[in-house]
């Protein structure tokens, strides 16, 4: 998985799958799911998009509203 920092103690959820959803491989998304739960990522995901600012890039912000909305119910 990506990460930018030495001590994982700290690093929260929602920066956890930001940072995968947005420069990970399809390995690091699966392994994030598993960790989190597919349910627990979407309402994290639709939570952080949902803000003014958001750090996922247009494109992955839409694959994945996509990706959530088809599998999450």
């Amino acid at each position: 998985m990506i990460w930018y920092t030495r001590d994982f103690r700290h690093l929260s959820e929602e920066a956890a799958l930001e940072a995968v959803l947005n420069y990970g491989d399809f390995e690091d998304v699966k392994k994030i799911f598993v960790m989190l739960g597919i349910k627990k990522a979407a309402k994290i995901f639709h939570r952080q998009i949902k803000r003014q600012r958001i750090n996922y890039d247009p494109k992955i912000a839409n694959y994945f509203s996509l990706y959530f909305k088809k599998y999450v119910r």
